[in-house]
């Protein structure tokens, strides 16, 4: 059996994780909190399910890219910014819905930063793995030429 490297093993144990933790959530809350938090509270736990789903899905093609070929440190530092832009952003929410306690609202916008800049990585990332249209161009006279 292969040995998977970090940047294929790394995005899919998060989005795994991720994943199984989101729906998890998302019925805990809707079953079990909903009844007895309050309208904005609850939405909190709306918006860290949703968040936590987009980005279990962003690690996935990550870890997919990964294991294709494409892996570049952007793509890496992408993922890891992810896995903790989800734990600080969802996770803060979450706990606020549950305790109230108003320290953590300045836990978010760092996660959502760190959700940010693992879009903006993994935007170098794509950037580096498309071909400058010189070699682009390269490869196409080479087929031509076959």
């Amino acid at each position: 059996m292969k040995r998977m490297s970090f940047p294929v093993l790394f995005p899919l144990l998060a989005a795994a994780s991720f994943g199984f933790l989101g729906v998890a959530l998302g019925a805990f809350g809707a079953h079990a909190l909903r009844p007895h938090l309050a309208t904005a509270l609850y939405e909190n736990v709306q918006t860290a399910v949703f968040y936590q789903f987009i980005h279990t899905l962003a690690l996935f093609a990550l870890g997919v890219l990964g294991a294709v070929g494409w892996r570049n440190r952007a793509l890496s530092v992408a993922a890891v910014l992810w896995a903790v832009g989800v734990i600080a952003f969802c996770g803060s929410l979450y706990a606020f819905a549950l305790t109230q306690w108003w320290p953590l609202v300045w836990v978010t916008p760092l996660g959502g930063t760190a959700l940010l800049a693992g879009w903006a990585a993994f935007g170098v990332g794509v950037l580096q793995e498309i071909p400058s249209t010189q070699d682009g161009a390269r490869c196409a006279s080479k087929r031509r030429s076959r």
